[in-house]
């Protein structure tokens, strides 16, 4: 596994009890070509703010701690 790859997956562990909290969850799907591909599930799968949490909250913290990480992508 890619360092940048257990990067990604240690933050994405720290930010699961936020969306569980909040009856929701993540899952690390895949990461290539400098983007994130994440599957939402719970009540962030249908939520109204989920651009928000994404961009503003998951991408922002991921790309903090990785960089090299251009984009986060919902998948599925």
């Amino acid at each position: 596994m890619s360092n940048e790859k257990e990067k990604i997956i240690d933050v994405i562990e720290k930010l699961r009890p936020f969306l569980i909290n909040d009856g929701g969850n993540l899952e690390f799907v895949d990461y290539k070509d400098n983007i994130v591909y994440i599957k939402m599930m719970g009540a962030c799968a249908n939520c109204q703010m989920l651009d928000i949490t994404l961009k503003d909250g998951i991408e922002a913290m991921i790309i903090e701690e990785v960089p090299e990480v251009k984009e986060v992508k919902v998948v599925g």
